[in-house]
């Protein structure tokens, strides 16, 4: 059995922000969202999150994640106190106590599981993760026998010229076996420089403690201020980029393009420069998105082309061309082998099969059947001041340039609506829809002239 306990109690004072730091972003996570699903695949037992600094709106930021318990460390004296604080909340467990940092989001879910079996293996008291830093300084040091045993861990702060020169750091993630660790707890003290209670003060007291290297010291980075968070954000992204080119998808000018662990990718998808896919988006096989296009949790389906455009919480159909200059928002949900143009919004409007809405056109809160043609500059006035109401087009209807459809209206299939139309009243099948003055030429007709 393990339990996992995450330390997100900090305020964290050099992001010189008001939000708690564990609540920082991350190519479309928080830093906490993060480490909490890093540790999936070990499926533990219970997940404690420690909370301090705003502890109300960490529980509020993760509140669409299931089975989390909330420890508070009122005051946050050091991570030996935090710890102390599970100890009425495990005083029945006997299994293994992982303990993760709450603002170390690039830790490989593999890492863990590879602390975990050594740990299990070996039957340590406990076992920490340690990296061979190229400059350690402002990390703890790790002191092992030729077996990784650890026989010291001294904080920086603490230690002496010597000792710096080891380049063997603490990452400060633990595998601790709880019953073990809970007898050591109590009587930490806060002899050190800070006053505070240190988590590896336990760790000096039981035995066997081992060390584990991690082949990658990037894995084990902290978040304490906004360069490393932006240090972090181009280390996850190198990984993402190159996971997606292993496979099977093209990235031109790779530098240029971000890309959420988040976001899914077909294969001979290309990415072309200037693009960004963000949250919890899906891009089917073949198509091509960019350049100059920003995707946030939405679905396009395949050999799709989306060019110069944003589209966000909408799905696109297959075989469907997107801009450029278009923008797709609020639910819209556009059907296979369409075309939205140049300069079209489409806002919470749902667009049939081989239908076009080419250019200059705003459809909102409609819904168009299949084979529709949307005029250029035709715009469906949804909104009374008050409340939006809906326009419904039915298939193979045709609308000409400059028609407004002032909601709520319908217009039934196999129409067409003349153009400089406004249509206020619904037309049925097979009619055609005209709603403007009769024209007049008045000749001999000069405007006035200022003397």
């Amino acid at each position: 059995m393990v339990a996992v306990a995450i330390l997100a109690a900090g305020r964290g004072t050099r992001m010189k922000s008001n939000l708690p730091k564990v609540l920082h972003y991350l190519a479309g996570q928080s830093l906490v969202e993060r480490v909490i699903d890093s540790c999936q695949m070990i499926n533990p037992l219970r997940r404690m999150i420690i909370i301090g600094y705003q502890g109300d709106r960490v529980k509020e930021a993760l509140q669409h994640k299931d089975n989390l318990e909330y420890v508070e460390q009122k005051e946050q004296l050091g991570t030996g106190h935090a710890i102390q604080q599970l100890i009425p909340y495990l005083q029945d467990f006997e299994g293994d106590l992982l303990v993760l940092n709450g603002d170390v989001p690039l830790l490989r879910k593999e890492t863990i599981q590879q602390l975990l079996a050594t740990h299990k293996t070996h039957q340590n008291a406990a076992t920490l993760l340690t990296a061979n830093l190229p400059n350690p300084k402002g990390y703890g040091r790790v002191f092992c026998d030729g077996h990784n045993l650890v026989t010291q861990i001294v904080e920086e702060r603490d230690c002496n010229d010597a000792q710096r020169k080891n380049c063997r750091i603490n990452g400060g993630i633990y595998c601790f076996n709880w019953s073990k660790l809970m007898e050591i707890l109590p009587n930490l003290q806060p002899n050190n420089d800070q006053q505070e209670y240190y988590l590896t003060d336990a760790v000096n007291f039981l035995d066997p403690v081992m060390a584990v290297d991690v082949d990658d010291y990037l894995e084990i980075s902290g978040i304490n201020d906004r360069k490393q968070l932006a240090t972090a954000h181009d280390i996850l992204q190198v990984r993402i980029k190159e996971h997606w080119m292993k496979e099977g998808v093209t990235l031109i000018d790779p530098d240029s393009i971000t890309i959420d662990d988040t976001v899914q990718l077909g294969t001979d998808v290309v990415i072309e420069p200037q693009t960004h896919l963000r949250g919890y988006s899906v891009i089917g096989s073949g198509s091509r998105i960019g350049p100059g296009t920003l995707i946030e949790n939405s679905q396009i389906g395949e050999n799709v082309t989306v060019m110069y455009s944003v589209i966000t919480d909408s799905e696109v159909g297959s075989k469907t061309r997107v801009g450029p200059y278009a923008h797709l928002r609020g639910e819209a949900k556009i059907g296979s082998a369409c075309r939205v143009g140049n300069f079209v919004e489409v806002k919470k409007s749902t667009i049939g099969d081989k239908s076009n809405v080419a250019h200059l056109s705003y459809l909102g809160d409609a819904t168009l059947g299949d084979q529709v043609n949307v005029g250029a500059g035709t715009i469906t006035a949804n909104y009374d001041g008050v409340k939006k109401h809906p326009t419904q087009i039915g298939s193979r209807s045709k609308t000409g340039a400059n028609s407004v459809l002032v909601a709520p209206v319908t217009l039934g299939e196999d129409v067409t609506i003349a153009a400089g139309s406004v249509i206020t009243k619904d037309v049925p099948d097979d009619a055609l829809g005209i709603a403007r003055e009769k024209q007049r030429n008045i000749e001999g007709w000069r405007m006035a002239t200022k003397d």
